[in-house]
């Protein structure tokens, strides 16, 4: 798609809940804003703690359980209403919300559904968006709440919906784009409506794919994904205090690392951009002036080791079975069983008579454990023997043509003598090397290979 055609120069910001997380989050936003008139289109997430205080309340709770996390969501939203000067009408509005939640609440006590999991968890967006508004207003900047759900358009995959990026475009083109040339809009991201109207959610982190989803749709010049770290580093810093950051990656490489765990960019945030070819911007609304990141589709000379992810709370899955030994159709089977539990496979290695595997849990508010169900246990126990190990950790060592590089493995495996190595994946990917270690071991493994690669 030709990035000029439109608005090359409309830029689209997405704030995370961190920047939106209290009043002075919500001000250090709207500087940041303001400070750029080529930025009209925002997205934002749910204030930092709404949104996993109503999963919480999707799950069922107890009426005393109940009024304790309404209690909080007051806590969190008000402690911004009240550094405002007039508190009337935004006072109300909040209100209600907060009343649709509590009964929304009351019928997941009764009776849970993915759907209206979807519908009570969309009200952390749609209050941080009326809140960041209302922040624009008494500044006395023009600035109009949108419902992004009148654009994102979504299968009814409740929980993981994936956006019809046709619909999604030719609605933006009509409801969006003329208002962005003379207004300021301000909308939710994660959110969107399946045919019926009833809401749906993008799954974890989907605010980054709902920026880069609209950023495609507008035809924007650039995406600004706005979060409490200044760009992307070589891995964590909260694990490993030296981590550098990285001044430009590519798509590639940027996606490999979300993927395997990385905080700062939802894998599927890039599969618009790429497509596209609009570069992100990824800085810190806490600090604007402490660096950033740019994500563009290549860069030149990409270094051999890129950086280490690490993704916690994994599950491991062995399949025995004396049929597979010289026999056809045993992988064909287990894959036919895990599509119908609509399981999606993310690390595989395999033996004579045994395959280890892990699920993928990515964009999705599951963890690999609640994936296991009691059905799809028993279907698999039918065809073979079947453990389970919980409580592991996958780290993957990002970089660039890997598996053609010699000596690889030892640079890699000769500082982890100390560590038990569950499962190695190397080779599929020239991007990827990939070990499943104890969760406890987790932290440490990732320091030692920092030390030792960067």
């Amino acid at each position: 798609m030709s990035n000029n055609s439109a608005t090359p120069l409309l830029r689209v910001a997405k704030f995370g809940g961190t920047s939106v997380a209290d009043f002075d989050a919500m001000t250090r936003s709207a500087d940041i804003i303001l400070a750029n008139p080529t930025v009209r289109l925002v997205v934002l997430s749910a204030s930092a703690g709404v949104t996993n205080v109503l999963v919480a309340l999707s799950e069922g709770q107890e009426s005393e359980r109940r009024a304790y996390y309404l209690e909080e969501i007051r806590r969190i939203q008000y402690g911004i209403i009240n550094c405002l000067p007039e508190q009337v009408s935004i006072h109300e509005e909040i209100e209600r919300m907060i009343d649709n939640i509590g009964m929304l609440a009351e019928a997941a006590g009764l009776a849970r559904s993915l759907a209206l999991t979807d519908e009570l968890v969309s009200h952390g967006e749609l209050m941080s968006t009326l809140l960041f508004v209302e922040v624009l207003h008494q500044r006395g900047v023009e600035a109009t709440w949108f419902d992004v759900r009148k654009v994102m358009r979504t299968n009814d995959q409740f929980g993981r919906a994936e956006p019809d990026s046709q619909i999604l475009k030719t609605q933006a083109c009509t409801l969006l784009l003329p208002r962005l040339k003379k207004e300021l809009i301000i909308t939710q991201g994660f959110i969107g409506s399946e045919a019926a109207g009833r809401t749906t959610t993008l799954g974890r982190g989907g605010s980054d794919y709902t920026a880069a989803l609209l950023g495609e749709a507008l035809e924007a010049g650039r995406i600004d994904i706005w979060t409490d770290v200044p760009g992307i580093y070589t891995t964590d810093p909260r694990v490993v205090p030296q981590a550098k950051r990285i001044d430009e990656i590519s798509f590639e490489e940027a996606a490999e690392m979300a993927t395997f765990g990385a905080k700062i960019l939802h894998p599927a945030t890039l599969l618009p951009a790429v497509r596209s070819g609009i570069p992100v911007f990824v800085g810190s609304s806490k600090d604007p002036e402490a660096g950033n990141t740019l994500v563009y589709n290549h860069t030149e000379n990409p270094p051999l080791f890129r950086a280490l992810a690490l993704r916690r709370r994994q599950t491991l899955l062995i399949l025995h079975s004396l049929n597979m030994l010289h026999a056809r159709g045993f992988l064909a089977e287990v894959f036919n069983i895990l599509a119908r539990h609509a399981i999606s496979v993310d690390l595989i290695t395999t033996s004579e008579v045994s395959v280890a595997l892990t699920m993928d849990t990515t964009g999705s508010t599951t963890t690999g454990a609640t994936l296991l169900t009691t059905a799809l246990l028993a279907e698999l126990s039918a065809l073979c023997r079947v453990e389970v190990e919980k409580n592991l950790a996958l780290v993957a060592l990002i970089g660039n043509k890997l598996s053609q590089a010699c000596g690889v493995g030892k640079e890699v495996f000769s500082v982890l003598d100390a560590f038990n190595i569950r499962l190695i994946c190397y080779g599929a990917s020239s991007h990827n090397l990939c070990l499943l270690v104890p969760g406890a071991d987790a932290e440490q493994v990732v320091r030692t290979l920092h030390e030792a690669l960067f």
